[in-house]
């Protein structure tokens, strides 16, 4: 048992080394899965120590433990993360996210097998775990030494994770001796009754998912995020995970403000699609796409970064200062397009404008430093109009002035 004992002081010394790195990994499925539509509560912990030291005297004369780091390398779940779906048909789509935010190091799919326990009507926890370990280069300075952690996280619907809980301290935890059997059998009943929950909760899904096809409008940007998965699946005649999505959120405000929350409105915008994800996401090809028709829509989006804004850690005076360059900026930006579209060909073949980086190749007078500065300064609008890793705004400043100084050159040019 002393190996137990050491083993607990050491961890009781990290215990905040692994609940942060619990919290990174959260935090980043959080982000990535409710931008792009899912619907779901994350949580996450570090092992209490209370219940680690009891799983530790269980399992030490079982597992032979000969030094302190024989049990580090046999307790998997130190720092744990639990993704509870509102819509069990989702797992595919955190599956996705998973894998391309952290590197993953094993998963593990429950039930392991399709035979029933003796003495069991239904198939027990239905899960799959996933255990990770942060990217280093997606960490600051202060951040990468989490990197080293492992961290479980378990993926289940919001009922079968209540259910766990129940099971697993009445069954494996019960604090007045073994459960009888019609103990034993009720929670297998709840078993079933969860199952059965989980299938409704798919049958929910579906029925939102064809009310909004039929005749509704995009209540939110999970129903957004839905309707664009079964929408870019069919026209480009191949599946679409989540983490060809993009800022499904900001598209959502953009056509709330626009006023084209339904179906209908979104259509036009939907068959330029492409399957290139990494160029750009979905949401933000739909966003083009709108920018592309109405640059004056782009006083639109200023509101929406605007309130995305409200939620960021800057001071107040910096949020300020960045918001008004990026109103500055997006002014400039739309006289450049103008003035770039004047130049153009007109096509009779489409009912929606191409995008800039489609429009340049149809204006051969470009010389190609006007050409090379624009595709610069088109990155910078990219990164601005999608939210992307926002420049200061000193550089912000500077790139306006470019653009405003492109924008004369470009006038000056006969069509």
């Amino acid at each position: 048992m002393e190996i137990v004992d050491h083993f607990i002081a050491r961890y009781a010394k990290e215990y905040d080394f692994y609940n942060r790195a619990a919290q990174l990994v959260a935090q980043a499925l959080e982000k990535d899965l409710k931008e792009s539509g899912v619907r779901c509560i994350v949580t996450y912990r570090a092992k209490d120590i209370a219940r680690l030291e009891e799983k530790c005297h269980q399992r030490v004369a079982r597992k032979k433990y000969k030094t302190v780091e024989d049990i580090y390398k046999d307790i998997v779940d130190l720092a744990g993360v639990r993704v509870a779906l509102y819509f069990p048909g989702q797992q595919d789509q955190v599956e996705e996210a998973t894998k391309r935010l952290l590197d993953v190091l094993e998963q593990k799919k429950f039930p392991e097998t399709n035979r029933r326990v003796k003495g069991k009507e239904f198939s027990g926890y239905s899960a799959i775990h996933y255990r990770v370990q942060l990217k280093e280069r997606d960490l600051n300075d202060l951040d990468k030494r989490y990197a080293k952690a492992r961290v479980e996280i378990q993926v289940a619907s919001v009922l079968m994770h209540a259910w766990s809980e129940v099971e697993h301290d009445l069954a494996y935890k019960p604090l007045s001796g073994a459960l009888s059997g019609a103990e034993k059998a009720i929670l297998d009943q709840l078993n079933g009754l969860v199952i059965a929950g989980e299938m409704s909760l798919r049958m929910l899904q579906e029925a939102s998912e064809n009310r909004v096809a039929r005749d509704g409008r995009f209540l939110n940007h999970y129903e957004l995020a839905a309707y664009l998965l079964s929408q870019a699946g069919r026209i480009l005649n191949q599946h679409v995970g989540d983490s060809g999505l993009g800022r499904v959120d900001v598209l959502f405000d953009c056509l709330r403000l626009l006023k084209k929350e339904t179906p209908v409105d979104l259509a036009p915008y939907l068959a330029p699609l492409h399957d290139d994800f990494e160029m750009r996401p979905l949401a933000e090809q739909v966003i083009d796409a709108l920018l592309a028709e109405d640059p004056s829509r782009y006083k639109y989006l200023n509101f929406v970064i605007a309130d995305s804004d409200a939620t960021s850690p800057d001071t107040p005076s910096s949020q300020n200062r960045i918001h008004s360059e990026i109103g500055h900026f997006l002014i400039r930006w739309v006289d450049l397009e103008e003035a770039l579209r004047r130049l153009a060909p007109q096509e009779d073949d489409t009912r929606i404008a191409p995008p800039l980086y489609r429009l340049l190749n149809r204006l051969p007078m470009l010389d190609e430093e006007t050409r090379h500065e624009i595709n610069l300064l088109r990155r910078v609008r990219n990164n601005v109009v999608h939210g992307k890793d926002l420049p200061p705004a000193a550089y912000l400043a500077e790139a306006t002035e470019r653009v405003q100084a492109i924008t004369e050159r470009v006038r000056r040019m006969p069509s």
